[in-house]
């Protein structure tokens, strides 16, 4: 039953969803017969209307000749991980230029602009992963 789930869950398949997200039925969302969940009704401060939508950079057609920031956010094992995904880019893509970098601060927070303002301007790409 639990590969049955899996297999469910995990197949493309199953899509991706595309519109305004929706709370399975007993799942979150406000409780029954109240408006937005508050007495009165409405939207509790902070719930009114979306965010936009994130703009993401256009993914590249190929990373020959490009530089590759591989950022290691200072999970257990990172940066490690980050030097042998450099090792594979040189001995399978030896054309990709790859600097190994790690978020100041800490893993869950004190995230700084400095990095993110360098991979935008010097990078055409970042790998942004974790270990453990």
């Amino acid at each position: 039953m639990a590969k049955q789930l899996v297999d469910k869950v995990m197949s493309p398949e199953g899509g991706v969803q595309t519109g305004p997200a929706v709370f399975p039925p007993g799942m979150g969302g406000p409780p029954p017969g109240r408006g937005g969940g508050r007495p009165g009704g409405g939207q509790p401060p902070g719930f009114g209307a979306s965010p936009p939508a994130p703009s993401f950079a256009k993914r590249l057609d190929k990373l020959d000749n490009k530089t590759v920031y591989l950022v290691d956010i200072g999970f257990g094992g990172g940066y490690e991980f980050m030097q042998q995904l450099q090792g594979w880019f040189k001995a399978n893509m030896p054309s990709v230029t790859t600097l190994v970098k790690r978020k100041p601060g800490n893993v869950f927070m004190d995230d700084k602009n400095e990095l993110w303002e360098e991979i935008k301007e010097k990078g055409n790409a970042a790998v942004i992963g974790v270990a453990g």
